[in-house]
């Protein structure tokens, strides 16, 4: 328990003095985001636009309109919206299309093994 307690009181000390943030990164045809006053509003390709209301102690930044940084005091609290956000539509294998976090590696897979060319 010595550990988890060190590790929390870190990181609220770190969150107030610096801050934490994520950088989430959205590849794909179309796929756009924009801030729209508390609200994150993101077209991923449904028939609808996605709308994500911004927790309390939380900002929202969008670069680009592909590049979405959402950062602040509270580690936890960034980690689990970033998460909200990547849910949505998480990067496929084949075509590398879907918001991931933008150190995120992500692996592809080559497609039919089968296919002539």
């Amino acid at each position: 328990m010595h550990g988890l307690f060190r590790t929390l009181t870190d990181n609220i000390i770190v969150g107030v003095s610096k801050g934490f943030e994520k950088k989430l990164q959205l590849v794909g045809v179309g796929y756009r985001a924009a801030v729209e006053g508390n609200d994150l509003v993101m077209n991923l390709g449904f028939s609808h636009p996605v709308r994500m209301a911004v927790p309390e102690g939380l900002k929202v930044k969008v670069e680009e309109n592909t590049r979405i940084i959402v950062s602040g005091y509270d580690k936890s609290a960034i980690g689990q919206f970033a998460a909200t956000i990547k849910k949505w539509r998480p990067p496929e294998p084949y075509k590398g299309k879907g918001i991931r976090y933008a150190d995120e590696v992500v692996r592809r897979k080559e497609g039919k093994a089968g296919k002539k060319k």
